[in-house]
């Protein structure tokens, strides 16, 4: 073999290595985490196992089963970790009640041990996991970067893309992050029924910021990643499947998947944005709609009145089902808003309501609503107030004042394509 085929072949398994950490790490570092008790520490046992396979596999080969081998050498990491702290027999009493931790029991017998205690169900601890990632004793920015680190097997650097911020600011968020829950304590562990809602909450809330910033990126140059949509999507169905009893889950899955469905149409030719009413629907993902309806339905399904995300993922539907957007049923929209608001009221929800309820009764219905919000201190700073203020002005006539909202909208997008919209909406105002 010459010196460059060496080199090729090292380079092929690193990317056989990258390709199953992102698709494996989660479970990996979930099945060390139960041993440990510290996500932190476990998330450095299955790195060390990376760089092991990156060693061992150049001179013999990728093994048939590379995750299988990945977590077996993070386990025996764990447990010569444990060993050398002196743990052993306090942790063998958590692991499980089959494992007799006699003072006497050989080293042998004390690994064999553990790893049939660790052969439970995997989903137990991705639960216990994403549980801890998302705990909200951990600041928004934390629990997004830790989730995505964790759960995705993103790297710090590819974090720091997708969020347009410095990949120093990633790495200091994810070590805080991973400090703050050592010293808190947090037990690796599903949170009690008494406080699963409140904590489901927050993993929700997460995998819906991470999928939000994907959909309309607040920043840089692009309307849109469809990679971090896609990451927050496969975390769903994740927890989906993990806590099936739960309709707000698949409320959130639902609503996901249908916005998903018009990634395609909602970019024009040169990367600018292409309004909802405005897309072609022959771009829209069918098979996503399909699948994000029938979360929805399994929403449904488990009775009780609906929660935000589920509520959200209607309206979501009543777009998805519309072949045309002269279909789309803004009556039910509207409704659905009004149960929106009084569950969760808030401006944002406020502004969206008026955009349903112009087009259900016209603009001067929804201006007057959004009138009523332009001394909200919430939205000062938020540039869809001014759009959708400009939208409706500019459909009853009313251009010059338009003309401004657009230009107060522009100035306060960050993002260059947005922004590019919205002055191009300004300047049609003085056309005749």
């Amino acid at each position: 073999m010459s010196h460059g085929e060496g080199r090729a072949d090292t380079a092929a398994i690193r990317r056989t290595i990258e390709a199953v950490w992102r698709i494996e790490s989660a479970k990996i570092i979930a099945t060390v985490a139960r041993m440990v008790r510290d996500v932190g520490l476990a998330e450095e046992l299955a790195q060390d196992a990376l760089v092991s396979a990156l060693e061992q596999w150049s001179e013999s080969g990728v093994p048939d089963n590379p995750a299988a081998w990945l977590t077996a050498v993070a386990k025996r990491r764990a447990l010569d970790r444990l060993r050398h702290l002196q743990l052993a027999e306090r942790k063998a009493g958590e692991i499980g009640r089959e494992l007799d931790a006699r003072h006497d029991m050989a080293q042998h017998d004390f690994a064999e041990a553990v790893d049939a205690a660790l052969d439970d169900d995997i989903g137990d601890d991705l639960l216990r996991l994403v549980f801890t990632a998302c705990h909200p004793v951990l600041s928004t920015e934390a629990r997004v970067a830790l989730t995505l680190r964790l759960m995705g097997g993103l790297t710090t650097g590819e974090i720091a893309r997708a969020f347009l911020v410095p990949e120093a600011t990633v790495a200091q968020r994810i070590v805080r992050a991973k400090r703050t829950l050592a010293e808190a304590r947090v037990p690796f562990e599903v949170p009690r029924r008494h406080e699963l809602e409140a904590r489901l909450a927050s993993v929700l809330e997460v995998l819906y910021l991470i999928f939000n910033e994907g959909y309309s990126a607040t920043a840089g140059d692009d309307w849109m990643r469809p990679a971090l949509c896609d990451e927050a999507m496969r975390l769903g169905r994740i927890v989906a499947e993990l806590v099936p009893g739960e309709s707000e889950v698949h409320g959130l899955v639902a609503l996901m998947e249908i916005q998903a469905s018009r990634t395609a149409a909602r970019v024009g030719a040169s990367g600018e944005p292409v309004l909802l009413l405005e897309q072609s629907r022959a771009r829209w993902d069918q098979m996503l709609i399909r699948r994000g309806l029938a979360a929805l339905t399994r929403a449904e399904s488990l009775g009780g009145a609906l929660g935000p995300y589920a509520l959200q993922a209607a309206i979501a539907a009543c777009h998805g089902r519309a072949r045309t957007a002269d279909e789309t049923d803004w009556g039910r929209i509207a409704a659905l808003y009004d149960a929106l608001a009084e569950l969760t009221p808030s401006p944002i929800v406020e502004l969206n309501r008026a955009v349903a309820l112009s087009m259900a009764f016209g603009p001067a219905a929804g201006l007057e609503v959004v009138d009523a919000l332009t001394g909200e201190p919430a939205l000062q700073g938020y540039h869809l107030l001014p759009t959708v203020r400009g939208d409706l002005l500019f459909k009853l006539g009313r251009r010059d004042e338009a003309r401004k909202e657009f230009d107060r909208a522009a100035s306060l997008t960050r993002n260059t394509r947005e922004r590019a919209l919205l002055l191009a909406r300004a300047r049609a105002c003085t056309l005749n």
